[in-house]
Protein backbone atom coordinates (compact mmCIF):
# COMPACT_ATOMS: atom_id res chain seq x y z
CA UNK A 1 0.00 0.00 0.00
CA UNK A 2 1.20 3.38 -0.59
CA UNK A 3 2.46 5.57 2.07
CA UNK A 4 0.63 9.33 2.08
CA UNK A 5 3.56 10.21 3.54
CA UNK A 6 5.48 10.11 0.57
CA UNK A 7 2.64 12.38 -0.95
CA UNK A 8 3.19 15.05 1.96
CA UNK A 9 6.87 14.89 1.64
CA UNK A 10 6.42 16.16 -2.07
CA UNK A 11 4.11 18.51 -1.30
CA UNK A 12 6.30 19.71 1.37
CA UNK A 13 8.96 20.16 -1.69
CA UNK A 14 6.69 22.14 -3.78
CA UNK A 15 6.74 25.77 -2.43
CA UNK A 16 10.24 25.12 -2.09
CA UNK A 17 11.11 23.71 -6.03
CA UNK A 18 8.48 27.00 -6.63
CA UNK A 19 10.69 29.56 -4.99
CA UNK A 20 14.23 28.24 -6.21
CA UNK A 21 13.50 27.09 -9.93
CA UNK A 22 15.76 29.17 -12.14
CA UNK A 23 18.03 30.08 -9.43
CA UNK A 24 21.82 28.89 -8.84
CA UNK A 25 22.78 26.96 -6.02
CA UNK A 26 26.55 26.85 -4.99
CA UNK A 27 27.79 23.82 -3.50
CA UNK A 28 30.88 23.20 -1.71
CA UNK A 29 31.97 19.20 -1.86
CA UNK A 30 33.70 17.73 0.51
CA UNK A 31 34.17 15.70 3.92
CA UNK A 32 32.56 12.67 3.78
CA UNK A 33 30.00 12.88 1.37
CA UNK A 34 33.23 12.78 -1.18
CA UNK A 35 35.21 9.85 0.39
CA UNK A 36 32.17 7.18 1.24
CA UNK A 37 30.98 5.78 -1.97
CA UNK A 38 27.24 5.89 -0.80
CA UNK A 39 26.86 9.43 0.39
CA UNK A 40 28.62 9.90 -3.55
CA UNK A 41 26.01 8.11 -5.52
CA UNK A 42 22.94 9.71 -3.42
CA UNK A 43 25.28 13.54 -3.82
CA UNK A 44 25.16 12.50 -7.85
CA UNK A 45 21.36 11.52 -7.88
CA UNK A 46 20.47 14.81 -5.66
CA UNK A 47 22.85 17.16 -8.37
CA UNK A 48 20.82 15.27 -10.78
CA UNK A 49 17.11 16.40 -9.49
CA UNK A 50 18.04 19.42 -8.74
CA UNK A 51 18.85 20.27 -12.41
CA UNK A 52 15.84 18.48 -13.54
CA UNK A 53 13.33 20.36 -10.92
CA UNK A 54 14.66 24.12 -12.83
CA UNK A 55 17.83 24.98 -10.48
CA UNK A 56 21.17 25.15 -11.43
CA UNK A 57 23.94 23.55 -8.87
CA UNK A 58 27.23 24.46 -9.43
CA UNK A 59 29.70 22.00 -7.67
CA UNK A 60 33.15 23.59 -6.03
CA UNK A 61 35.15 20.57 -4.53
CA UNK A 62 38.53 20.44 -2.62
CA UNK A 63 40.56 17.33 -2.04
CA UNK A 64 43.36 17.75 0.82
CA UNK A 65 43.70 14.00 1.98
CA UNK A 66 44.22 12.71 -1.74
CA UNK A 67 46.55 15.81 -2.39
CA UNK A 68 48.56 14.44 0.64
CA UNK A 69 47.94 10.84 -0.14
CA UNK A 70 49.60 11.35 -2.92
CA UNK A 71 52.58 13.74 -1.94
CA UNK A 72 53.38 10.41 0.43
CA UNK A 73 53.40 7.56 -2.60
CA UNK A 74 55.62 9.81 -4.32
CA UNK A 75 57.78 10.34 -1.32
CA UNK A 76 57.45 14.08 -0.87
CA UNK A 77 56.13 15.02 3.12
CA UNK A 78 53.59 17.53 3.08
CA UNK A 79 54.26 20.75 5.46
CA UNK A 80 51.65 23.28 6.61
CA UNK A 81 52.00 26.12 8.36
CA UNK A 82 49.39 27.21 10.48
CA UNK A 83 46.82 24.87 8.86
CA UNK A 84 47.84 26.10 5.47
CA UNK A 85 49.83 23.60 2.56
CA UNK A 86 53.10 24.78 1.82
CA UNK A 87 53.10 24.68 -1.69
CA UNK A 88 56.35 25.01 -3.89
CA UNK A 89 56.17 24.50 -7.80
CA UNK A 90 56.45 20.47 -7.45
CA UNK A 91 53.70 20.35 -4.76
CA UNK A 92 50.69 22.77 -7.37
CA UNK A 93 51.64 19.78 -9.94
CA UNK A 94 50.70 17.61 -7.64
CA UNK A 95 47.79 19.58 -6.55
CA UNK A 96 46.64 19.68 -9.93
CA UNK A 97 46.47 16.40 -10.88
CA UNK A 98 44.93 15.33 -8.24
CA UNK A 99 41.92 18.00 -8.04
CA UNK A 100 41.71 18.85 -12.20
CA UNK A 101 42.54 15.03 -13.86
CA UNK A 102 41.31 12.80 -10.57
CA UNK A 103 38.58 13.68 -8.48
CA UNK A 104 37.17 16.58 -11.04
CA UNK A 105 36.56 13.89 -13.29
CA UNK A 106 35.27 11.38 -10.95
CA UNK A 107 32.86 13.60 -9.64
CA UNK A 108 31.70 14.56 -13.48
CA UNK A 109 31.87 10.94 -14.41
CA UNK A 110 29.47 9.89 -11.44
CA UNK A 111 27.08 12.54 -12.70
CA UNK A 112 26.93 11.91 -15.94
CA UNK A 113 26.85 7.85 -15.02
CA UNK A 114 23.43 8.98 -13.35
CA UNK A 115 22.16 10.30 -16.52
CA UNK A 116 23.52 13.79 -15.73
CA UNK A 117 24.93 16.47 -18.23
CA UNK A 118 28.27 17.62 -15.66
CA UNK A 119 31.39 19.62 -17.08
CA UNK A 120 34.20 19.54 -15.23
CA UNK A 121 36.44 22.81 -15.45
CA UNK A 122 39.20 24.23 -13.60
CA UNK A 123 39.82 28.39 -12.64
CA UNK A 124 42.42 27.99 -15.39
CA UNK A 125 39.58 27.66 -17.61
CA UNK A 126 38.31 30.29 -19.37
CA UNK A 127 40.65 32.39 -16.74
CA UNK A 128 37.65 31.68 -14.42
CA UNK A 129 39.62 32.40 -11.34
CA UNK A 130 42.45 35.18 -11.37
CA UNK A 131 44.43 34.81 -8.66
CA UNK A 132 47.15 36.38 -6.72
CA UNK A 133 49.92 35.31 -3.71
CA UNK A 134 48.24 34.90 -0.50
CA UNK A 135 50.60 35.52 2.74
CA UNK A 136 49.37 33.93 5.34
CA UNK A 137 49.28 35.76 8.87
CA UNK A 138 50.82 34.13 12.06
CA UNK A 139 48.61 34.60 15.61
CA UNK A 140 51.80 37.14 15.99
CA UNK A 141 50.85 39.00 12.90
CA UNK A 142 53.59 37.98 11.08
CA UNK A 143 53.71 36.88 7.51
CA UNK A 144 55.02 34.18 5.63
CA UNK A 145 55.03 33.11 2.11
CA UNK A 146 54.00 29.89 2.10
CA UNK A 147 54.35 29.47 -2.14
CA UNK A 148 52.03 29.00 -4.72
CA UNK A 149 48.87 29.14 -2.63
CA UNK A 150 46.44 32.35 -3.72
CA UNK A 151 43.67 33.50 -3.00
CA UNK A 152 40.65 35.26 -5.96
CA UNK A 153 41.39 38.08 -6.87
CA UNK A 154 38.65 38.11 -9.62
CA UNK A 155 36.27 35.66 -11.01
CA UNK A 156 34.75 35.33 -14.66
CA UNK A 157 31.48 33.88 -14.56
CA UNK A 158 31.21 33.43 -18.66
CA UNK A 159 32.17 30.20 -18.33
CA UNK A 160 29.31 28.76 -15.70
CA UNK A 161 26.80 30.72 -17.03
CA UNK A 162 27.19 29.37 -20.48
CA UNK A 163 27.40 25.93 -19.20
CA UNK A 164 24.22 26.27 -17.24
CA UNK A 165 22.50 27.96 -20.31
CA UNK A 166 23.53 24.31 -21.94
CA UNK A 167 21.68 22.36 -19.40
CA UNK A 168 25.34 21.30 -17.56
CA UNK A 169 26.27 21.12 -14.21
CA UNK A 170 29.37 22.86 -13.45
CA UNK A 171 32.14 21.36 -11.32
CA UNK A 172 34.95 23.06 -10.36
CA UNK A 173 38.37 22.10 -9.48
CA UNK A 174 39.89 25.01 -6.91
CA UNK A 175 42.97 25.84 -8.63
CA UNK A 176 43.68 29.46 -10.35
CA UNK A 177 45.62 31.51 -12.17
CA UNK A 178 48.42 34.71 -11.97
CA UNK A 179 48.75 37.25 -13.78
CA UNK A 180 52.28 35.66 -15.32
CA UNK A 181 50.52 32.30 -16.12
CA UNK A 182 51.59 31.02 -12.95
CA UNK A 183 49.39 28.29 -11.14
CA UNK A 184 47.75 28.71 -7.31
CA UNK A 185 46.17 26.41 -5.27
CA UNK A 186 43.18 28.19 -3.35
CA UNK A 187 41.33 27.27 -0.23
CA UNK A 188 37.94 25.39 -1.46
CA UNK A 189 36.22 26.85 0.90
CA UNK A 190 37.39 30.20 -0.15
CA UNK A 191 36.52 29.98 -4.04
CA UNK A 192 32.88 28.57 -3.53
CA UNK A 193 32.02 32.09 -1.78
CA UNK A 194 33.77 33.92 -4.34
CA UNK A 195 31.80 32.43 -7.12
CA UNK A 196 28.53 32.40 -5.22
CA UNK A 197 29.24 36.27 -4.83
CA UNK A 198 30.10 36.45 -8.44
CA UNK A 199 27.07 34.72 -9.67
CA UNK A 200 24.60 36.68 -6.85
CA UNK A 201 23.53 33.13 -6.51
CA UNK A 202 20.63 32.11 -3.89
CA UNK A 203 22.15 30.03 -1.68
CA UNK A 204 25.90 28.80 -0.86
CA UNK A 205 25.93 25.29 0.98
CA UNK A 206 29.06 24.08 2.91
CA UNK A 207 29.25 20.22 2.97
CA UNK A 208 31.16 18.96 5.93
CA UNK A 209 31.01 16.59 8.83
CA UNK A 210 29.72 18.17 11.55
CA UNK A 211 26.05 19.17 12.34
CA UNK A 212 26.72 23.13 11.79
CA UNK A 213 28.36 25.91 14.24
CA UNK A 214 28.33 25.49 18.13
CA UNK A 215 28.18 28.18 20.44
CA UNK A 216 30.80 28.54 23.41
CA UNK A 217 28.47 25.98 25.25
CA UNK A 218 28.30 23.43 22.76
CA UNK A 219 24.42 24.12 21.57
CA UNK A 220 24.25 23.81 17.97
CA UNK A 221 23.83 27.76 16.37
CA UNK A 222 20.41 27.41 13.34
CA UNK A 223 21.07 30.84 12.66
CA UNK A 224 24.20 32.84 13.21
CA UNK A 225 24.38 36.43 12.35
CA UNK A 226 27.58 38.26 10.91
CA UNK A 227 28.16 40.12 14.09
CA UNK A 228 27.83 36.80 16.58
CA UNK A 229 30.41 34.83 14.07
CA UNK A 230 33.06 37.57 14.26
CA UNK A 231 32.41 37.10 18.27
CA UNK A 232 33.11 33.61 18.37
CA UNK A 233 36.00 34.15 16.01
CA UNK A 234 37.57 36.17 17.87
CA UNK A 235 36.69 33.99 21.09
CA UNK A 236 38.16 30.96 19.31
CA UNK A 237 35.12 28.91 19.20
CA UNK A 238 34.88 28.74 16.04
CA UNK A 239 38.12 27.51 14.54
CA UNK A 240 40.32 25.56 11.98
CA UNK A 241 38.87 24.36 8.88
CA UNK A 242 35.13 26.11 10.11
CA UNK A 243 37.07 29.66 10.04
CA UNK A 244 37.59 29.31 6.20
CA UNK A 245 34.26 28.16 5.79
CA UNK A 246 32.36 30.90 8.14
CA UNK A 247 34.86 33.53 5.75
CA UNK A 248 33.37 32.08 2.61
CA UNK A 249 30.37 32.54 3.60
CA UNK A 250 30.21 35.59 4.79
CA UNK A 251 31.93 36.86 1.56
CA UNK A 252 29.47 35.13 -0.68
CA UNK A 253 26.42 36.93 1.87
CA UNK A 254 27.98 40.05 1.26
CA UNK A 255 28.35 40.08 -2.89
CA UNK A 256 24.64 39.20 -2.89
CA UNK A 257 24.05 35.62 -2.35
CA UNK A 258 21.08 35.47 -0.21
CA UNK A 259 21.34 33.03 1.98
CA UNK A 260 24.75 30.77 3.44
CA UNK A 261 24.43 27.23 5.06
CA UNK A 262 26.84 25.21 6.52
CA UNK A 263 25.18 21.32 6.76
CA UNK A 264 26.31 17.74 7.86
CA UNK A 265 26.97 16.21 4.24
CA UNK A 266 27.68 12.89 6.23
CA UNK A 267 23.98 12.73 6.65
CA UNK A 268 22.24 11.11 3.49
CA UNK A 269 19.61 13.79 1.10
CA UNK A 270 21.42 16.42 3.48
CA UNK A 271 21.03 18.79 0.34
CA UNK A 272 17.38 17.82 0.00
CA UNK A 273 16.59 17.79 3.84
CA UNK A 274 18.15 21.82 3.68
CA UNK A 275 16.12 23.51 0.58
CA UNK A 276 13.08 21.46 0.46
CA UNK A 277 11.93 20.79 4.42
CA UNK A 278 10.69 23.59 6.51
CA UNK A 279 13.20 22.83 9.20
CA UNK A 280 16.26 22.70 7.12
CA UNK A 281 18.88 21.41 9.12
CA UNK A 282 22.54 22.92 10.02
CA UNK A 283 23.56 26.57 10.18
CA UNK A 284 22.69 29.03 8.20
CA UNK A 285 24.57 32.56 8.47
CA UNK A 286 22.70 35.88 7.59
CA UNK A 287 24.32 39.33 7.77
Amino acid sequence: MTDPRHVEILLEALPYIREFRGKTMVIKYGGAAMERADLKELFAKEVILLRLVGINPVIVHGGGPQIGALMKRLGKEPRFVGGMRVTDQETVEIVEMVLVGKINKEIVGLINHHGGKAIGISGKDASLLRARRRLHRLPSGETVDIGLVGEVEAVNVDAIRMLEQGGCVPVIAPVGVGAAGETYNINADLVAGEIAAALGAEKLIHMTDVQGIRDGDGRLVSTLTRKDAERLMREGVIDGGMLPKVESALRALEGGTAKAHIIDGSKPHAILLELFTREGIGTEIVL
